[in-house]
């Protein structure tokens, strides 16, 4: 049996939706399995021992219709038994039709319905503490009426050699293992999804000051100069702490180098969630307009613990769905004052620490 999955897009869309391969290896050991993702999603899934192929959907099949139609005969010629298309847009609509799959499961839409065998919506509220994320993801495995317990938990498989790579780079730039050392998230993907560099920085110096934490800022390249903004906010004492030497520019280097970190502390993103899977504990700071029920997972104010706008301004929520608060995200920030993300912050730094 040959089965395809399809997750365009994000990183950490790419990394939930890992969880179906994982699933479908373990109920179906013989079958082969392909992934089908963005090219710069891959370091997520790389030495995963439950994907067999990773199918690539390069951008040039996006923006150019002839590319696409030889991608398209390309998984036609594949010929796939099952596809679970977990995006369920017009591209990947498209790849299923063309897959020629007599099972094929996806999400409930009406332009698409007639192309699948089973559908399903998006769950409204989560059910357990994996979070929205996952469980819509795991529920595409419903119709199969799979006989081993899904695991809920994605995971990420580093190396030995990168991990003992990581940790000599660190231990060249002159890191304290005896001390805790913090990757901080500093920015979101945009500016509607990032903590102010001014509130950030009284965050970090507060990292500092409590916990003594040797600091890694992640950010991409492109928001260097903001990054070095939110630098120059920090006390003079959180400075020394922070080793911007060590900012990962490759996915595979971030994840090396957060396996060795004691938390990872910042914006809600990728990069949590990869923390996550690799068993890094995490403190997420929400964007005000982002619901927290889908990407908030496996959180127990213990190991995995997040703060949003939300919980201290319930009445900003009242009368707007989050999209309509995207434009306010400025005005809301404002309001998200470092009080309120000490007040939860300290004790979980505590904790880690002690």
């Amino acid at each position: 049996m040959k089965i395809l999955v399809i997750q365009q897009k994000m990183i950490g869309d790419v990394l939930v939706s890992s969880l179906i391969c994982e699933n479908l290896k373990l109920n179906y050991p013989k079958a082969e399995i392909h992934y089908l993702v963005n090219r710069f999603t891959i370091p997520v899934i790389e030495n995963n021992p439950y994907i067999d192929e990773i199918v690539v959907f390069e951008d040039t099949n996006r923006s150019s219709k002839l590319k696409f139609y030889h991608f398209l005969k390309r998984i036609k010629k594949a010929k796939y038994d099952m596809v679970i298309d977990a995006y369920g847009k017009l591209e990947s609509n498209l790849i299923t039709l063309f897959s020629g799959a007599k099972t094929k499961i996806s999400w409930e839409k009406t332009y698409s319905r007639f192309i699948y065998s089973d559908v399903f919506k998006n769950k409204i509220r989560s059910t357990t503490n994996a979070g929205l994320a996952i469980e819509d993801r795991l529920k595409l495995l419903k119709p199969l009426n799979l006989k081993t317990p899904l695991k809920d938990s994605p995971k990420i498989y580093l190396t030995e050699v990168e991990i003992a790579e990581a940790k000599a780079k660190l231990n060249h730039l002159g890191i304290d293992f005896l001390k805790p050392i913090f990757m901080i998230g500093v920015l979101g993907s945009n500016s509607s999804k990032s903590y102010p560099s001014n509130y950030m920085a009284e965050v970090l110096d507060h990292i500092v000051e409590v916990a003594k934490g040797q600091l890694i800022f992640n950010f991409a390249p492109h928001q260097k100069e903001e990054a070095l903004e939110l630098y120059h906010f920090c006390e003079k004492s959180t400075q020394n702490k922070i080793y911007l030497e060590l900012t990962p520019t490759l996915l595979r280097e971030f994840m090396a180098l957060t396996y060795h970190c004691d938390a990872l502390i910042g914006n809600e993103g990728g990069a949590v969630n990869m923390a996550k899977a690799l068993g890094t504990p995490t403190f997420t700071i929400y964007s005000p307009w982002i619901d927290k029920k889908a990407w908030g997972s496996f959180e127990d104010d213990k190991k995995h613990t997040s703060i949003h706008l939300k919980e201290v301004k319930p009445e900003y929520y009242k009368n707007n769905s989050y999209k309509d608060l995207r434009a306010k995200s400025k005005h809301l920030y404002t309001e998200f004052k470092t009080d309120f993300v000490l007040k939860k912050l300290t004790p979980f730094i505590t904790q880690i620490i002690a």
